[in-house]
């Protein structure tokens, strides 16, 4: 098992300013990416050994950054307790979608009212970067783009508990949404939808921002759906 640095953050300026990370959270930084780019594939156990050497850390902080990304559902263990890349069914994901869409509606919803007019700016000017950028950025690059845009508008509603709840939620379906991201015969109606939860958030208005919101999260299902398939297809020829 072999491993290359994943990308480098070209988005640093999206991100929040705070403390410096511990080697277990850059740790999990780094393998979140392996797992979104599939250098660990779903399904695959984790040898600790070759991790932590690819890495260059020990096995301690490598064994706190899985329990970090067990948290989040992106690693799971055996009965045995040796790790894996969780691998979720599609009807789970398209439960925990289904209540993702409703906590960013309801956060689309409450933006309209509570969002100042330099939030909304900043919402459309990384929608805009999307599609400008949308055949030049890296795969790593335009999802942290769409992610932005999402968590800009969840911040945007003012709610904290609503906020610290989709991010929990989020964070289960962070390779879901990096897969539904990266369809390119898709790409144009994701940029689309994009640009209509966007419009609707600068006519504040509530329920047109909810109803896009909603709509969009319900297409990350029938993209994963899409790819499964492809995937299956590709497997039986071979």
């Amino acid at each position: 098992m072999t491993f290359s640095a994943g990308p480098q953050d070209k988005l640093a300026e999206l991100a929040p300013i705070g403390a410096r990370k511990s080697l277990a959270e850059e740790a999990a930084d780094q393998l979140r990416d392996f797992i979104l780019l599939e250098r660990l594939a779903p399904g695959e156990p984790i040898r600790e050994r070759d991790l932590a050497d690819a890495l260059g850390i020990s096995r301690t902080p490598l064994r706190e950054a899985l329990r970090l990304l067990e948290i989040e559902g992106l690693v799971e263990y055996s009965p045995t307790r040796r790790p894996f890349v969780a691998d979720p069914d599609l009807d789970t994901l398209a439960q925990n979608l289904s209540v993702l869409g409703a906590l960013e509606g309801l956060a689309g919803e409450q933006a309209c009212a509570n969002a100042t007019d330099a939030q909304i700016r900043e919402i459309g000017s990384i929608c805009r970067q999307m599609i400008e950028r949308s055949d030049l950025d890296d795969p790593l690059t335009f999802f942290r783009r769409d992610m932005a845009f999402h968590e800009t508008i969840v911040t945007a509603s003012g709610n904290r508990p609503l906020a610290e709840t989709q991010r929990q939620y989020n964070a289960r379906l962070w390779r879901a949404r990096f897969i539904s991201s990266q369809r390119q015969p898709d790409r144009p109606r994701t940029l689309y939808q994009h640009e209509e939860v966007f419009k609707a958030l600068e006519r504040r208005d509530a329920r047109a921002c909810r109803q896009a919101l909603r709509t969009h999260l319900s297409t990350t299902v029938e993209n994963i759906a899409k790819t499964r398939s492809e995937q299956e297809h590709e497997a039986q020829k071979k």
